[in-house]
This record gives structure tokens, sequence and C-alpha cells, in this order.
């Protein structure tokens, strides 16, 4: 018998429930009645004489009781579900045939009753574990990096198992930053006891992500490392103190040595910036050295070297879903590192720094912050009503999420 046309009338949930317990997920629901119809044929034949017949059939469930438990571990830096327990249970299920010679099958139909719905609960058992078994696949599809740009990218592998809790479920992932064209290798971290305090009118919020200061030190050492944090900067606000004329009273051997001759600023950061998390406050320090040049025929020559000391501080936002931020200069000093022009005067060297780094610097450092990072969020989801509270050593971003669509791993691979 082949059934087809199958249509789903109803379906009366009593109850319905996802429970996070101290050993998984459990997900429940009870149903005190279904109702469908569909329509039945079959056809025999043998030798040369064929018997078929067709009908339609109502069926009515009541009192059906579906749920699985599921738990989940890390496994190699993704994650692993596994069903602990799955089953079906209805109360009764009564089949009535109508058409053709259904007076006939139906006493069969009543005869096997018990069998037939045996065989119900163990096809929706089954089906159920084939969604799990889907899921399975979907967590294990998730990347293991996210890439930023040609340079970083955001190492996502899992580093211990989920920790279940009464009301939630925790994940720790490495978080650090690597090069982009390296593969994302899971370590060993410990995070377990880390207290985390909510943030006011937080508490009801859907995701909590914790990021430590490290994770931004790591990019910033990367950056470093590659070679990212310096640039050549032949314009700035005050365009005349470019040019060595702009210099003949106040560096007189400069004037003599290259008269009217164009300038350009070599600022580059001798150490990885270090970002520092206290409560109510980020801050920054970085070391730079601004090596001054002249081009003279072309030739750019380095005739002073200036070190410099900055520190700045700035606020964390989430926009879109990236963590981006802004920064104001608070503090720098800074040393003569060496000249070939004689002496360097400290009032203009401060001067001329106050106006680098306040119209220059700043500015560009917050067009990169400005773009952020992605957060770890999968696809198909956007942070909405973000709040980001800044405590000791890290920054927590809390929000509800909302599903726009898309069933890719995560925004950015």
């Amino acid at each position: 018998m082949v059934p087809s046309g199958i249509v789903l009338h109803g379906v009366a949930v009593d109850d319905s429930t996802v429970a996070v317990g101290d050993d998984g997920i459990v997900v429940a629901a009870s149903l005190s009645s279904v109702n469908l119809t569909m329509g039945w044929s079959y056809s025999y034949s043998a030798w040369v004489v064929t018997i078929s017949d067709s009908g339609n059939a109502s069926i009515q469930v009541d009192g059906m009781d579906v749920g699985i438990s599921m738990g989940m571990k890390n496994q190699n830096g993704s994650l692993k579900l596994f069903v602990t327990e799955c089953g079906c249970n209805m109360k009764s299920l009564d089949i009535s045939l109508n058409g053709g010679a259904s007076w006939f099958y139906q006493g069969f139909v009543d005869g096997f009753s018990n069998h037939i719905r045996s065989s119900v609960e163990n096809a929706i058992t089954k089906k159920i574990m084939e969604g799990a078994s889907k899921l399975d696949s979907f967590l294990g599809s998730l990347p293991k990096k996210i890439d930023v740009d040609s340079i970083a990218a955001m190492n996502v592998t899992f580093v211990s198992d989920p920790l279940f809790k009464s009301s939630s479920v925790e994940f720790d992932i490495d978080g650090l930053f690597i090069p982009s064209d390296k593969t994302a290798v899971s370590r060993h971290m410990h995070f377990r006891g880390v207290k985390y305090v909510p943030p006011l009118g937080s508490s009801s919020k859907m995701l909590w992500i914790s990021l430590d200061e490290d994770v931004f030190n790591s990019v910033s050492a990367l950056y470093f490392k590659a070679g990212s944090l310096q640039r050549m900067v032949d314009k700035i606000p005050d365009q005349l103190f470019l040019n060595t004329a702009s210099w003949r009273f106040l560096i007189p051997r400069l004037y003599q040595k290259y008269p009217n001759d164009d300038m350009l600023l070599n600022i580059s950061a001798t150490s990885p910036p270090s970002v520092r998390i206290n409560v109510g406050r980020i801050d920054a320090a970085v070391d730079l050295d601004v090596t001054v040049n002249v081009l003279d025929f072309d030739e750019i020559v380095p005739v002073a070297c200036i070190s410099v000391s900055v520190t700045v501080s700035g606020a964390a936002v989430v926009s879109g879903n990236n963590l981006a931020g802004r920064v104001e200069l608070d503090y720098f000093s800074f040393t003569l590192k060496w000249s070939k022009v004689g002496k360097l005067h400290t009032f203009i060297v401060q001067s001329v720094m106050q106006i680098l780094l306040k119209k220059l610097f700043v500015p560009y450092v917050n067009s990169y912050l400005k773009r952020g990072f992605p957060l770890p969020i999968i696809k198909g989801f956007s942070i909405s009503d973000a709040y980001i509270l800044t405590s000791q050593s890290r920054i927590i971003v809390s929000s509800d999420v909302a599903f726009i669509g898309g069933h890719t791993p995560y925004l950015s691979q």
C-alpha cells in the first residue's frame, strides 16, 4: 500500500520545552492531538491478472509525547553532538480507511493497530535522530577561523567541552588571532572558574561574549610582525611643516644642507601596541619612531629620528556583528633618538608631535577601529540591542540575537 497526498490538518500542542541540564539539552513536546488525511493505493500483478485499489484515509493521534536529550563535546576543536535519549510515545492511533474495498482492509488495520502504532513511533524517532545527525554535521562544519583581512584571522576552535548550566550553555573558543594563511589549531586553555558579573540591565540577554585583553594584544602583535604598523607621511594638516624652508630659522643646518626640499615622515611602531582593559576603561600604549626624511633630488635622506611614547584611551561599540571602537589621545612623551642636523628644540618637536598625533595618528587609528573585527556569530543571525561592559582584563558583550536567514556557518571564513 502506497500513501500519497498526506495533509496535516491540525496539531494541538499541550506543552513544549527546551531545558538545559548538567549533562546536556532536553527538547520535548506533548501533543494532545494530531489530525491528518492521506490517499492510499496499491497494485498487485500475478501472471496476467492485475489487482489494484485506492481510496483515502483519516488518521487521528491522541496523546503523543516526543523528546530528545543531547550532549556536546569538544572533538579536535569542533563540536560533536551526541544523542543520549530519544523517543516517541502515542496514547492512541486511529486509522479510518475510505473508498475502494476499505471495509475489507479496515479489519486488518484494526487488528494490527498496536503494531502500526509502534511502527509509526519508531519512524518518528528515526526522523528525530536524522534531524540530530544533521545538526551534528552542521556543528562539525563550523569553520575553525574567521578571516579579518589578508593578514589576520581569528582562531575560533573550541578549547574545551561545552559547560551546561541551569539556564545557559558556555562555549570556550581560542579567540586569539593568527596569520590568515595558517591553519587554526585547537589548544587547551583553562577558562573554568571565571565568574562574570552581569552587566546592569543585561541579565535577560540571549547571548554573552567575553573577550580577554589577550585577544586584542594578539592582533596588535600580529600586525606588528607583519610590518603593517608603519606609514610614510607626505601630507599633514599643516603642509608647510613638510618643507625645509619652514625650518630655516628654527633648524638652520637643515635648511642649509637641503634648501627648499620637501620632507617625508616615516612613522613606525617599534613594538606591538599594548592593550589594557580595566573597569570602565580601555587603554592602549605604543612606542613609535618618527623618522624625518628629506626628499633630495628624488632621494630619501633620513636626517633625524624622534622616539615617541603614546597612550590613548577609548571605548568599544558593536557595529552590525562587528566589535569596533575609537580612541582619543591621552598623553605622549618623546626623546631625540639621533640627528644629523643638530639639536632640535623641545618646544618645536612638541608642537609638531601634537599636530601629528591629534590630526593624523589618532584619525588614522580610528579609521581602522571603525571597521572592527567580526564577532563569532553564526551567519543568518544578527546581534541586536547590544550592551558592552569593560571589567578587569576583559570586554563583555551582551545582546539579543535575531534570525535574519541564511545557513552558512560564520559571517566570514
